[in-house]
């Protein structure tokens, strides 16, 4: 849809996401630089108490390194690539050049506090460091991706696919980090999903034709593994053989998931692929819709049938551009009127109105903040800023 085609409707909802993006997660973010200690404070309460000593973590950073470098490619402006510049020198300080591939977290100055070498945080350092490459031309950074990914294709895979978490040598550990509901999963959705990503990215910065045969590989472990055909959904945690270890429906996933694997498909642009997996994106956007959709935000998660009725940052901003994308595939007015109404629930409450902060990291069903920090290692502007990036790319 070309700009001179837009609604008035549209063209407001467009600027009002145009504000929000250069009004309050650019600058909010910007502030969080830290020039004495490296990286961006990696601690913000709910009170807006900021802690500078806070440890830096990986996955927090890397998302701030994408995010910037994004913003630069979307606005041109200099001083966002120093933005992503100043990501990319703390990254480089939590890279192993010993073991390779990255920690988990580390102090401000730089000591390891937790060694862990987890895939999905491999993933977000090569989805980083290829956005980075792409804003700044620096092939140092696209080398430094190109490692990580041949990490993870030697230490994090086995014959059945990605593993989870490993020691900061690379020897098998608990997968506690991306395992919850009293489950402890060796596979899972999360993880997958977003080496497809990381991977997505580095076949945008190389066109490698390697990591167009791993993105390939992946998509059939999602169509044959990981997609639950008979219900319309994923399934979250695995053991090793991908038996499902519990009733878990993530509402949040399974709608970016609708859109994100959409962006790779248009890149692989396979045939085989297309007419398999398609139908399935636009299933789970239909069923998140019909389950996790209300007037009043979207819904999280749904554990043997019962609905998580928080409604999380991140899934707000997923579930608004999983609407906008199915939309935008199907024409079908529901899905336009779902995420311009999941805009005006983001806009007039997970946006947090208070001078100098971002978004609620929570919110309860009746409107209410929870207490959760607004910055912590998990609360980041990838899915938010991604969001009002990709509408305002879109527009």
């Amino acid at each position: 849809m070309s700009v001179t085609e837009l609604s008035e409707e549209d063209r407001i909802f467009r600027a009002e996401v145009y504000k929000e993006l250069t009004e309050k997660i650019i600058p909010f973010w910007r502030g969080l630089r830290d020039d004495e200690n490296g990286g961006y404070i990696g601690f913000v309460d709910c009170d807006l108490k900021r802690d500078p000593m806070a440890e830096r973590g990986c996955i927090l950073n890397s998302r701030i390194l994408w995010f910037f470098s994004e913003a630069y490619m979307y606005f041109n402006d200099p001083e966002l690539l120093s933005e992503a510049d100043h990501a990319y020198e703390m990254l480089k300080r939590m890279t192993d050049s010993e073991n390779g591939g990255v920690y988990w977290s580390i102090a401000p100055d730089g000591k390891i506090v937790d060694g862990t070498k987890h895939t999905y945080n491999q993933a977000f350092a090569i989805y980083a460091l290829s956005a980075y490459y792409r804003a700044s031309g620096k092939n140092e950074a696209l080398k430094r991706a190109n490692e990580i990914f041949e990490v993870i294709e030697t230490k994090c895979r086995d014959g059945g696919g990605y593993l989870e978490a490993f020691t900061v040598d690379w020897k098998p550990a608990g997968n506690d980090k991306l395992s919850e509901n009293g489950v402890e999963a060796g596979r899972t959705m999360n993880t997958i999903l977003h080496v497809m990503e990381g991977y997505t990215g580095l076949y945008e910065a190389s066109g490698s034709e390697r990591v167009r045969e791993r993105l390939i590989y992946i998509e059939d472990i999602f169509y044959t593994k990981i997609y639950n055909k008979k219900l319309r959904r994923q399934d979250v945690f695995f053991d090793k053989d991908y038996n499902s270890l519990i009733d878990l429906h993530s509402f949040g996933h399974d709608i970016e998931t609708s859109w994100l694997i959409g962006h790779t498909l248009d890149l692989l642009n396979d045939q085989r692929l297309n007419e398999e997996i398609r139908p399935a994106l636009l299933e789970m956007a239909e069923h998140t819709f019909e389950t996790a959709f209300t007037e009043n935000g979207f819904c999280n998660e749904s554990e043997n049938g019962k609905i998580n009725t928080v409604r999380i940052w991140w899934v707000q901003a997923e579930a608004l551009l999983g609407f906008l994308n199915a939309y935008e595939k199907t024409g079908d007015i529901k899905f336009r009127n779902a995420y311009l109404s999941q805009w005006r629930y983001i806009r007039d409450v997970i946006s947090d109105k208070r001078e100098g902060s971002e978004w609620f990291s929570e919110v309860y069903e009746d409107g209410t903040p929870s207490r959760k920090p607004i910055v912590e290692p998990w609360k980041c502007p990838y899915h938010n800023g991604r969001m009002c990036l990709e509408i305002l790319k879109r527009g």
